[in-house]
């Protein structure tokens, strides 16, 4: 149990193209922002903006900068099943079993003429970025990958995670008590969708700013983990679909 945390944007993110080597250039701009103390430490997590690692990761696709519809291929591709549409909007599950605004393909803040699509496996791409960091500074990080989604019955958007490593996507509550000493059934805490949405009030959406560190919270959460396999619900699960 953690009661103070530290949310601190990383500062001075170079612009990242294919191939370049995103856990090197976070940790310089970490290293270089006053605010982080010396850049990263043991203990902490990294929260990345799945934008950034889908250009690292060349995860980019040219459209017709003059055709505002031209990037809807590219979403029929990206998707195994089209659950509804409304005009030019389409949600739909993705290979990774998410269900989002147009298979999570995105126009924004990408250079014009380009799509930028979602990681391939979030998942990989958070513990490519974990191990890459242990590897160059000695250091344990989790990584969450975050990306920005709507959700049914709520207006407004706010950051989740797709990709964790290193950190819990879920905290199992169950079986522990509350504060009246009454078992907890059914409470499942989604550790990483609220480390991401923490990281987006330093990102923002139109600030520059790729990732943060979120520091102080409860060493416990630090393990192995999945979106995949911890958060993404089975459809036999699901009521809605």
């Amino acid at each position: 149990m953690t009661t103070r945390l530290e949310v601190l944007g990383i500062e001075g993110v170079p612009g990242v193209k294919p191939g370049d080597d995103l856990a090197a250039i976070l940790a310089a701009a970490a290293a270089r922002t006053p605010t982080t103390g010396g850049g990263l430490r043991d203990g902490d997590v990294l929260v990345v903006t799945q934008k950034v690692v889908s250009k690292a990761e060349g995860r980019l696709e040219p459209i017709d900068p003059n055709d505002p519809c031209s990037h809807k291929p590219i979403v029929e591709r990206e998707s195994v099943r089209i659950l509804r549409r409304r005009g030019d909007l389409i949600v739909s599950e993705t290979a990774h079993g998410f269900v989002c605004a147009n298979a999570g393909v995105d126009l924004s803040n990408i250079e014009q003429g380009y799509a930028a699509l979602l990681p391939v496996d979030p998942d990989r791409s958070a513990r490519r970025l974990r191990d890459r960091i242990r590897g160059r500074l000695g250091i344990t990080v989790g990584v969450v990958v975050s990306d920005t989604f709507g959700r049914p019955w709520r207006r407004g958007v706010t950051d989740i995670a797709i990709g964790v490593a290193g950190v819990a996507a879920i905290v199992d509550l169950r079986g522990t008590t509350d504060t009246h000493g009454r078992e907890l059934r059914v409470t499942e805490v989604a550790v990483a969708d609220e480390l991401a949405a923490a990281a987006d009030l330093v990102c923002g959406k139109a600030s520059g700013i790729p990732a943060a560190i979120v520091r102080g919270i409860d060493q416990g959460w630090l393990r192995e983990s999945s979106v995949r396999a911890e958060i993404v619900r089975d459809p036999s699960e699901d009521l809605f679909r």
